[in-house]
């Protein structure tokens, strides 16, 4: 791939050299210093990757991010020295559609070799899913849901959401607008990084009035609450009312899989649904959608405009998975609709 760099400190950019001189068939295309060059930059020659500071003087990363994504879309990790003392930022970096977040790389010793190994596995991750996204994707076969009693424990109304880049940010805009009586259970699958998912589901609480938490082995839906996958394991309902994770496997792109989730929902979920599928680089989502709308659903895909990735819901739109294209700003008010 083709990776630029922002990064205002000098020697944070040799740390990033030296990483990816390790890995010959990256090649550093440019390096910013701060995010208006960068966007300026990528105007002029557009990467397959950026890694991106969050701190910066002047245009910080979260600004620089936003208007990448609505300018010049492209790939973008978030590569900063502490990732825990400006989480806020990072969140909204994600919302904007950065992929993902990384502490910079130690200099030397043990902690070089750690931190870069971990940089190279996410950005080795989002080269999978850029090929991922570009090949084509089959749907899957229409699965028919058995319909039987709901135990009544469990909510009988069920919103299943998938998201990826940008999703954050779309995530809280559905959330807040959702009333605290909203009579559904909501259950979150989005592509984040594990060490990320309890920060986020803290950052969407301080959101909604719905209470937001990381779903758990055995978790069952409930109404007015939320639960969001929290591990690279894929969340499923293994169950007619609970949910569970499944190991994912060494060719899996999606660390969770959307479409298990969806899946998954089409075959044990006994109530009413509605399926969602948020802003995402490349296809996940799109063939597990098609099912739940197969199944009888109903299912709402984000809009171009609206979509700070416009992969995912452009994929399930190619599929005529979704019973309704909408922008962000009124898929709450369609959820509310679809249950009263």
């Amino acid at each position: 791939m083709k990776i630029a760099i922002v990064n205002d400190v000098s020697m944070v950019v040799e740390i990033l050299r030296r990483v990816l001189a390790e890995w010959p068939e990256h090649q550093l295309l440019w390096v910013a210093q701060d995010g208006a060059q960068a966007v300026e930059l990528c105007a002029w020659q557009l990467p397959d990757l950026i890694l991106m500071d969050i701190v910066m003087p002047g245009m910080d990363g979260v600004e620089a991010t936003r208007r990448i994504m609505q300018q010049t879309p492209c790939p973008i990790l978030i590569v900063t020295a502490d990732i825990g003392a400006c989480a806020d930022k990072v969140y909204q970096a994600l919302g904007h559609g950065a992929l993902d977040a990384v502490d910079t790389p130690a200099l030397s010793g043990s902690d070089w070799r750690q931190g870069s190994a971990v940089l190279m596995e996410k950005i080795d991750r989002i080269g999978r899913m850029e090929r991922k996204s570009a090949q084509s994707s089959v749907a899957r076969p229409k699965i028919e849901p058995r319909r039987t009693p709901l135990a009544p424990t469990v909510s009988d109304k069920l919103v299943a959401i998938g998201a990826s880049a940008g999703g954050p940010g779309a995530l809280a805009t559905i959330l807040r607008t959702l009333p605290d009586t909203f009579p559904a259970a909501i259950v979150i699958v989005q592509h984040i990084d594990p060490g990320f998912a309890g920060g986020m589901a803290g950052w969407l609480q301080q959101q909604s009035g719905l209470a937001v938490k990381v779903a758990q082995e055995g978790d069952r839906p409930q109404r007015g609450t939320v639960l969001m996958a929290g591990t690279n394991q894929h969340l499923l309902f293994r169950s007619r009312d609970s949910l569970g994770y499944v190991p994912e496997s060494p060719e899996d792109v999606y660390h969770p899989s959307i479409d298990v989730f969806f899946n998954s929902v089409v075959r044990q979920w006994r109530g009413q649904a509605v399926g969602v599928l948020l802003t995402g680089m490349g296809r996940d989502g799109a063939a597990g959608l098609k099912a739940i709308r197969d199944a009888g659903y109903h299912t709402i895909a984000q809009d171009r405009e609206s979509s700070s990735v416009y992969g995912m819901p452009k994929a399930a739109a190619a599929l005529d998975a979704a019973t309704e294209i909408l922008p962000i700003a009124n898929i709450a008010k369609a959820l509310v609709s679809q249950f009263t």
